[in-house]
């Protein structure tokens, strides 16, 4: 039987690599759901390509737009917060979780609430909400698997392994645009030049999030999340060739590294066939031929974002959300020109200082952790208005 499969974020770069997968074995899958923001054009000919029940934009004015581009294809369409819940929740067996940003966090959870495994490149839902989403998908018997390639990395380092061995996780970062500029630049950079990553071809908040690393902050943060380690068991080491994506340290000294290209559809198609390793169309490493890995300890006076995430994972409770939702606020600022690049660390690190701990420290519900977002963009948008206006 064809295997149900949805797609939250089918227009990103995640959901097209994972398009480009599925669509070469059509007959194996039926896709139930394809969800995306305001690229109505490229939303409407993957869903009538993959012969979709529904397809779903996140914004509710263009559900003209996206109805015209799916007239006569019998396919439904939808717009909207909800209509994305109501996707989500359609019985399906596997679901890429790609939306952006902490918007992605409430279809996760509708996904897991009907039981499905979900395939997890969504970084915010595991920082906003970590133990709520473990303890939906138990509550549901639903499976959470990782698509970031460094958590993806660590999964698979683990397999035959028990948690009770393992005595660090080493994830590994490019660098991202800025790795070896002068520091006293940093400050000067530009959209354009923090919208360009020399290794990984990605969309361009997570770019400038690696040029910023607040994109592996997070995943410092998730990986305490999903793994159950503590932060000082969980490491960062820059490595611009971004072929080595994890490294497992075991308690008898034995490292275990995951090395590939850097190409996504590594996995995401580890996360659509598992248990199984299937034949995937990403390039076969020469190591001859590259000659040499390189590494180096992070800086974290040009990387401001990983002190950050450390502050985070001890302060827990809530403080992810408000870290995710000040970074993503921040991003805004930059990329509207209205904040320098190294202002958005100290714009997040002053939200953190002065959220209410009574925020921070609320129960973890759903309700609390969207509450607790918008308190802390509320208090973003606000600093950026006073630091430029």
């Amino acid at each position: 039987m064809s295997r149900r499969i949805s797609i939250l974020g089918a227009t990103g770069s995640i959901g097209q690599n994972t398009i480009d997968l599925i669509a070469r074995y059509p007959d194996a899958y039926n896709v139930v759901a394809l969800t995306g923001a305001s690229n109505i054009t490229q939303l409407a000919s993957d869903a009538k390509r993959l012969r979709a029940d529904i397809a779903v934009t996140a914004d509710e004015t263009r559900l003209e737009d996206l109805r015209d581009a799916l007239h006569g294809s019998g396919i439904e369409a939808a717009a909207g917060p909800a209509a994305l819940n109501e996707a989500a929740s359609r019985p399906a067996d596997w679901v890429m979780s790609a939306i952006v940003g902490a918007a992605g966090l409430a279809p996760g959870m509708r996904a897991l609430e009907q039981g499905a495994t979900l395939a997890l490149a969504n970084k915010e839902t595991l920082v906003c909400a970590g133990s709520l989403i473990l303890e939906t998908a138990k509550r549901h018997d639903a499976r959470l698997l990782p698509v970031d390639s460094e958590h993806s990395a660590v999964f698979q380092a683990l397999v035959g392994e028990e948690m009770s061995a393992v005595e660090r996780i080493v994830i590994t970062a490019s660098g991202g645009a800025f790795r070896d500029w002068p520091l006293e630049q940093l400050a000067t950079a530009t959209l354009a030049e923090a919208s360009a990553h020399p290794n990984w071809d990605m969309g361009q908040r997570i770019t400038i999030d690696s040029a910023s690393m607040f994109n592996k902050a997070l995943e410092l943060i998730e990986t305490r999340e999903y793994f159950g380690v503590s932060p000082e068991q969980i490491e960062v080491l820059v490595h611009p060739e971004s072929m080595i994506h994890a490294m497992v340290g075991f308690r008898d000294g034995a490292l275990m590294a995951h090395v590939g290209p850097p190409d996504m559809r590594h996995a995401i198609g580890y996360a659509l066939h598992w248990p199984v390793r299937r034949a995937l169309p990403v390039e076969r490493l020469d190591l001859a031929a590259i000659g040499q890995l390189t590494f180096r300890a992070p800086d974290e006076v040009r990387w401001p974002a990983l002190r950050l995430a450390r502050e985070v994972m001890d302060r827990r409770g809530l403080s992810g959300a408000v870290f995710n939702a000040a970074k993503e606020t921040a991003l805004d600022g930059f990329i509207a020109g209205h904040l320098g690049f190294t202002k958005m660390a100290e714009i997040v690190q002053e939200v953190l200082e002065t959220t209410d701990p009574s925020h921070i420290d609320a129960a973890m519900t759903l309700d609390n952790v969207l509450h607790v977002d918008h308190i802390a963009r509320q208090a973003t948008r606000s600093l950026i208005e006073q630091k430029t206006g």
